[in-house]
């Protein structure tokens, strides 16, 4: 324990001592914490729209405004053909072209059936997916609205379906109580990822590294001293995000806080972990730097933080099964979100905790202590 104490001792003199580095370990999460979820958003709004109005009809008028207030479009072309909306499409002025055929009033009345034509300009595929939808969810309503003015209070026995729907966990759809937890757990990641990978390398740099391998410290202990510092540093810059997620954007996790930081240090011992096997792999900071990027760049776009694993081919789920922050950032959701206690959240501590033993005790075995 002696040993233990004054390896700790060594490290955390060493982290304080750099106030540049500090500086920026605090000062650069809480700036991403602030601006990332701001940018961030994934809901989908201000999609660009030009119009082909042949009919100038008072229900043309009628769909035309209905799209314009729903808060999704702009109307950005009211053209004369079908061919110049096509054109803005082509143009990227606008994001769908909706083509009124004449004679829609007429037919609609007369024979109960109309069609409309919609372009949509599919280079981004979650703005055309979404952008379809949302259209042909606006001319749905705009056709019930059309039956409704038709029967005139005249009574109907034909049975209808109402629907009553409440979004739970999340009612307001606010994009930021899920995007937080998720960005505050790719914060996290980076410093213990990088900064722990850097630290067996500055001892193989500064040339300290050859007096520690001529001392009886045992590898596990040596190993131990190196990753206990850096635990203490992430589980503060949480702390602060968590802070920050409440004063910033009012999240106030509905399940116990208790529950987080328990996960919190699971998942750290799997993350620092790796940042350690990446050290004993790395002979200058530029090789862990370069290493330590390539798997925090594949942790934040496969883990769920910007798209869902539930979409991704059951080969790629398989794979991102084995990555640390796929399950802190499930655990981080479904407490911070849904109140889930340690029962619910067994199934991700345990698979955290597995990866961190092979990562630790792979590093521990990886370095040799050489004279």
């Amino acid at each position: 324990m002696k040993t233990l104490y004054f390896l700790l001792e060594k490290e955390f003199r060493q982290m304080l001592r750099n106030k540049g580095v500090l500086r920026a370990l605090f000062i650069a999460p809480t700036i991403q914490l602030i601006l990332m979820p701001m940018a961030a958003d994934y809901s989908v709004k201000n999609i660009h729209i030009s119009v082909v109005d042949n009919d100038h009809s008072t229900y043309s008028q009628k769909l035309i405004n209905k799209i314009g207030s729903s808060g999704y479009f702009t109307l950005t072309g009211y053209t004369p053909s079908y061919k110049q909306a096509l054109t803005m499409v082509e143009q990227d002025k606008a994001d769908l072209a909706l083509h009124i055929p004449a004679g829609f009033e007429r037919n609609l009345v007369r024979e109960n059936t109309q069609k409309l034509y919609i372009a949509i300009n599919a280079i981004s595929g979650m703005k055309a997916s979404l952008g379809g939808a949302y259209l042909s969810s606006i001319v749905q309503d705009f056709n019930n609205d059309i039956r409704i003015d038709w029967e005139n209070g005249a009574q109907d026995d034909t049975p209808k379906i109402g629907v009553a729907s409440y979004y739970w966990y999340n009612p307001f759809m606010n994009y930021k109580l899920y995007m937080v937890p998720g960005i505050l757990v790719t914060l996290v990641t980076a410093l213990a990822a990088m900064q722990s990978a850097f630290n067996i390398v500055a001892e193989k740099e500064s040339g300290t590294i050859e007096q520690i391998n001529v001392t009886p410290i045992q590898k596990h202990i040596f190993i131990i001293g190196k990753l206990i510092p850096y635990l203490v540093l992430a589980t503060i810059i949480f702390t602060i995000g968590l802070i920050l997620g409440r004063v910033l954007y009012g999240i106030v996790p509905v399940g116990n806080i208790g529950v987080l930081y328990v996960s919190l240090i699971v998942y750290l011992f799997a993350m620092l972990g790796l940042g350690l096997l990446i050290s004993t792999y790395s002979n200058t900071q530029m090789q862990a730097m370069s290493l330590s990027f390539f798997f925090i760049n594949i942790f934040n776009m496969l883990s769920g933080v910007f798209t869902s694993i539930d979409s991704m081919p059951q080969w790629a789920q398989y794979i991102v099964e084995t990555f640390p922050p796929s399950h802190f950032i499930k655990i981080m959701r479904m407490v911070v979100l849904k109140g889930s206690g340690l029962g619910d959240i067994t199934y991700h501590l345990g698979a955290m905790f597995v990866i961190g033993l092979v990562f630790n005790t792979w590093a521990i075995l990886n370095y040799s202590k050489r004279a």
